[in-house]
């Protein structure tokens, strides 16, 4: 598949990295090609654009900036170029803010989410939040004591959600689907609840498992 990624920064580099090593054909979009120079010559053919480059490369596409960045990345991207594609959303709405207590501040309200503007903002665009709730080390072939950790989803459309959750699970996932857009409201407070622990303790290596009965 063609995987088309906004964003050049860490995330995005794992994602690339990562997907393309399982066979996929991917480009990261970014506003400054040259400082991705480097980066591309040594990943093995993974390729660099714009974010319009990207957004039209991409059979799927993936949003991978600062949570402040997300809009102004799909306004470059062309939403017109995305419109009916699936978009895993791998953004947090963190705001520009010191963490209180190990605690990362949000510029959202409990009642709202960084995924639901999205979906507002770009109507056309298959939005699915996915990829946000671990760092960007674990994103790829997670290897935990207990199995198989959890990606958390959300979107409003069944079809681009099974198409994040097909990928999800070759990455090295269990899927578990939270419902629709508002859900987005309890996933994206999971990337606070993951780094707690690093920014009290440095301890980055652990990611969420959903448990169920026997």
């Amino acid at each position: 598949m063609k995987i088309g990624i906004l964003g050049s920064g860490d995330v995005a580099k794992s994602l690339g990295a990562g997907l393309h090593r399982k066979g996929h054909e991917v480009m990261l979009g970014t506003s400054n090609t040259a400082k991705l120079a480097g980066w591309v010559a040594g990943s093995g053919g993974v390729r660099s654009g714009s974010f319009a480059d990207a957004a039209r490369f991409g059979e799927l596409a993936i949003l991978a900036v600062k949570g402040t960045a997300a809009v102004a990345a799909v306004k470059a991207a062309d939403p017109q170029a995305l419109a009916g594609k699936p978009v895993i959303d791998a953004t947090n709405p963190i705001a520009d803010k010191p963490p209180v207590n190990g605690v990362l501040q949000f510029f959202t309200g409990p009642n709202e989410s960084l995924l639901e503007m999205l979906q507002r903002e770009f109507p056309a665009v298959r939005f699915v939040k996915a990829f946000n709730s671990v760092g960007h080390a674990h994103m790829i072939d997670p290897k935990f004591a207990g199995g198989a950790p959890t990606m958390f989803i959300a979107g409003n459309d069944d079809a681009a959600k099974s198409a994040v959750a097909a990928l999800v699970r070759e990455a090295g996932w269990e899927s578990a689907d939270m419902g629709r857009a508002e859900a987005a409201r309890a996933v994206e407070p999971l990337c606070m609840l993951w780094c707690i622990p690093g920014l009290l303790r440095n301890e980055w290596s652990h990611a969420f498992k959903l448990v169920k009965p026997l």
